[in-house]
């Protein structure tokens, strides 16, 4: 009976409060999120990958090519697209 319980355990609270006191010292909105040099260079790569695999489609339809190629490029920004969906 009663209220439903909001944390599972006192660690799972007390990480909650710690993520809220970091939050209200730096100044950062509570649904920020804060990535690495790395992680940002390695967001970048993956973006260029995806810019690249579009414009090779664009350059092969401009070029004249055919169906299957054009199919096996659209593919290919297919698969950047998905890897960019999983960053974690």
């Amino acid at each position: 009976m009663g209220r439903r319980r909001r944390y599972c355990g006192q660690s799972c609270r007390q990480r909650a409060y710690e993520r809220r006191a970091a939050v209200q010292r730096t100044g950062l909105p509570e649904d920020a999120v804060v990535l690495s040099a790395g992680e940002i260079a390695e967001l970048q790569d993956r973006l260029f990958q995806l810019r690249c695999a579009a414009e090779d489609v664009v350059t092969a339809a401009d070029d004249g090519a055919g169906l299957d190629e054009l199919r096996g490029l659209a593919a290919g920004i297919a698969d950047a697209a998905r890897s960019l969906e999983q960053l974690r």
